[in-house]
């Protein structure tokens, strides 16, 4: 596992970027799409104090930060739904990783930040669809990955995958261009992928196949992820791991009209409990219903 590209020990990431500006800000994003932010002067103004709240995190914890850009829907299928095409999508990738460039420079004296490329599902993250063919999910997900990776990012960062196949294609996307990769999956609350899958076995099927350089576990309170933690080498694997604040499941999520901030002395104990299976844990942040006082709590700041 090649993280040459972390340096640091440590690394603090955002939380709930779309519901913390819906629920906490009153931001209207519709279909849950946040990239559009980037393209107007209110929208970066919005995002910049976003981040400021997590580099804050990052220097009481004197960590490393990852500056995940808002792009987890913009991808083709979620892109036309707010009036994206091909090259409109090409122009707010790279204009995310650029805002993201300019805003690392305000944080020098953090001691290491990093830009990742933020990739979500072709479909819904929370309800595993068809298994993705790989080459098609790589032909999918390649223009983004590609503007990713020539707009600067240092890494590519797929969310809230529901099966190991589309996982497989973020990589050779990935790997085409020469640009880092980190594969992300979500699980349920018994610590199953929503396809069913187990984790361990969905990374053993990425890692036979196309190795990325590392996992991510996001979109699951530590509760359900938990169960999906049996022992073994491949724990080693998950570098990540963003967790909601609800334990509700996805679908009490996807109907819930209020947000659940869910209980943070749960949150912090029941995600402490993890860390000593995950000895390659290098990025902490939160999901869905989080916010910096969440990803704060998890830092101990």
């Amino acid at each position: 596992m090649d993280l040459s590209w972390l340096p640091a020990d440590g690394y603090v990431s955002d939380g709930g970027l779309e519901t913390d500006l819906i629920f906490n800000h009153g931001v209207d994003l519709p279909e849950f799409a946040s990239f559009p932010l980037v393209e107007s002067g209110d929208g970066r103004s919005m995002l910049r104090d976003y981040y400021d709240g997590y580099a804050a995190i990052a220097r009481r914890a004197g960590a490393g930060l990852t500056l995940e850009s808002p792009t987890w829907r913009a991808n083709p299928d979620s892109g036309a739904l707010v009036g994206y095409d091909e090259a409109g999508l090409d122009r707010v990738n790279r204009a995310a990783i650029s805002f993201l460039a300019d805003l690392r420079s305000t944080y020098a004296d953090l001691s290491d930040v990093r830009l990742l490329g933020a990739v979500g599902p072709r479909g819904d993250g929370y309800v595993a669809g068809e298994r993705a063919d790989p080459d098609e999910a790589a032909d999918y997900h390649r223009p983004q990955v590609t503007a990713f990776a020539e707009a600067g990012a240092d890494a590519v960062a797929a969310y809230t995958l529901t099966g190991a196949e589309e996982g497989i294609g973020v990589v050779r996307a990935a790997r085409a261009v020469g640009i880092p990769v980190l594969v992300g999956f979500t699980v349920e609350t018994d610590g199953l992928l929503p396809d069913g899958t187990t984790l361990r076995d969905a990374l053993a099927l990425v890692d036979a196949t196309d190795a990325p350089d590392g996992f991510i576990v996001n979109c699951a309170h530590p509760t359900h992820i938990a169960p999906a933690l049996e022992g073994g080498d491949w724990l080693s694997r998950i570098v990540q791991v963003n967790p909601n604040a609800s334990t509700l499941t996805h679908a009490e999520l996807d109907e819930a009209e209020e947000l659940d901030a869910g209980d943070l002395d749960l949150l912090a104990s029941s995600y402490d409990a993890l860390r000593p299976l995950l000895p390659s844990l290098r990025i902490v942040g939160g999901c869905c219903g989080t916010d910096a006082r969440h990803v704060a709590r998890l830092w101990g700041v």
